[in-house]
């Protein structure tokens, strides 16, 4: 590339934040479009996510409590914005990378794109591990600490908040997505 190529790619400051608010509100559009499918299915998406629950304990003893009032609406908001964000993902990240793309030299390109199908691909796998195997084990292990029936004991018996639950599922997928994240940023540091 000359000195004339790049000359060429310039471009006035103003230019640049017109670009950037494009980009910005493109990506805000996918986040409120994901945001409102989510929280349409909220209820459906929360139910899903209660399957490592239900599994370990059975159906019949598969209880959680709120405890105040607009618990469970809050709950599927946070739920709501969790998804969005999780689905929208690849758009605002294709939106970044075509803000960012212009001022790449071209095998800088080629060898960027590769990145923003595999960040979501190792989330995605972060995910599905504490899905299937970090939940189901962590409640099993919960669940071992219960005292129902025993003699001469007090009864304790797990009844997990709606809300409490939501957030360790949560805070365990975005851990994990990240810890799943460390090929990329050791390639990308590479």
């Amino acid at each position: 590339m000359t000195q004339a190529d790049i000359d060429a790619t310039k471009a006035p400051l103003i230019d640049h934040l017109i670009e950037l608010r494009s980009r910005l509100i493109k990506a805000l559009i996918a986040f409120l479009v994901a945001f409102v499918g989510c929280f349409y299915f909220s209820h459906h998406i929360y139910n899903i996510l209660l399957g490592p629950y239900v599994s370990v304990v059975g159906v019949e003893n598969a209880k959680l409590i709120a405890t105040h009032f607009l618990e469970q609406f809050f709950t599927q908001l946070k739920l709501s914005m969790f998804g969005a964000g999780f689905l929208a993902f690849p758009i605002i990240a294709a939106q970044l990378y075509k803000f960012v793309a212009p001022g790449l030299y071209q095998h800088e390109r080629k060898a960027f794109a590769p990145y923003l199908f595999a960040t979501p691909i190792f989330f995605f796998l972060g995910a599905l591990l504490v899905y299937f195997a970090v939940m189901p084990f962590l409640i099993k292990f919960s669940v071992s600490f219960q005292q129902i029936d025993v003699k001469g004991e007090p009864t304790i018996a797990l009844l997990p908040k709606v809300s409490e639950y939501l957030s360790l599922i949560m805070t365990l997928v975005f851990a994990f997505g990240i810890a799943f994240q460390l090929p990329v940023i050791l390639t990308l540091l590479g």
